[in-house]
């Protein structure tokens, strides 16, 4: 079994970037942005409402406080900063969960924070003081071997193995920086490929032509790319056919 998460409610205001009624369709576990890179409190009421009608898992996708840059610029945050504003995002999110009747049941870092603390000791401790600090002890979703799933998992945290369909790897089992060419991965073809692959056989290959490991527990499909709800529905066409169970992680 796998579970199938994308980033949703990525609008702001007038703003629209992610099919969120579209994706919800597909995907069993939906990363709502809370505001800091995206998404305002009509947008969240709104993806929390429809992720509630559909049985969709709601996490909280937290993130640095950059809404001009998507929340894909390096900061730096001082670590209580940074806890309480990760447990502020958590608590704004759970109260429009809450009012649709569903609950916020997992925590996803974006873009920038998320690669931070696949190295970082202390941005990543001081997440996972965010989400301790928030309370209900969530699970974290984050790279596999990252800093950020350590720390989590010695906080009493469920650390969640996470897995890009539309990302590229390094030999090293880490995400290709966005900076550098080739590091999304466009071709609807070979990112259905890959979900399978990393599914099936438990890895994919890196940009060097190497094999890489990677054990997911989870599997993410970006709402951001043009067409992802498409690739997203054939991605979970793709795993079914291969006799793999899409549902969402204990």
């Amino acid at each position: 079994m796998i579970d199938l998460n994308a980033d949703l409610g990525e609008g702001f205001g007038r703003w629209t970037l992610t099919d969120d009624e579209a994706l919800l369709s597909v995907v069993t576990s939906a990363n709502v942005a809370c505001g800091f890179h995206a998404g305002d409190p009509s947008v969240m009421r709104r993806v929390c409402e429809l992720a509630a009608e559909r049985g969709v898992r709601i996490g909280a996708q937290v993130s640095y406080r950059d809404l001009a840059g998507f929340g894909r610029r390096a900061m730096d945050v001082p670590a209580d900063e940074l806890a309480a504003e990760v447990a502020y995002q958590i608590g704004a999110l759970r109260v429009f969960a809450e009012a649709a009747g569903a609950t916020v049941s997992y925590v996803k870092p974006h873009g920038a924070l998320y690669n931070r603390t696949v190295h970082d000791e202390a941005q990543a401790r001081a997440v996972v003081d965010g989400v301790r600090l928030a309370g209900d002890a969530l699970p974290v979703l984050g790279l596999p071997g990252s800093r950020l799933l350590a720390a989590a998992e010695e906080a009493g945290l469920a650390p969640v193995r996470e897995a890009f369909a539309d990302r590229a790897y390094t030999p090293q089992g880490t995400l290709v920086p966005r900076r550098e060419p080739n590091a999304v991965v466009e071709d609807a073809e070979a990112v259905v490929r890959r979900s399978v692959d990393f599914a099936v056989d438990g890895g994919v290959e890196a940009v060097d032509g190497t094999r890489v490991a990677v054990a997911a527990r989870s599997l993410c499909v970006h709402g951001d790319t043009p067409g992802a709800a498409r690739i997203a529905a054939r991605v979970r066409a793709a795993l079914e056919g291969a006799g793999v169970k899409v549902g969402a992680f204990a």
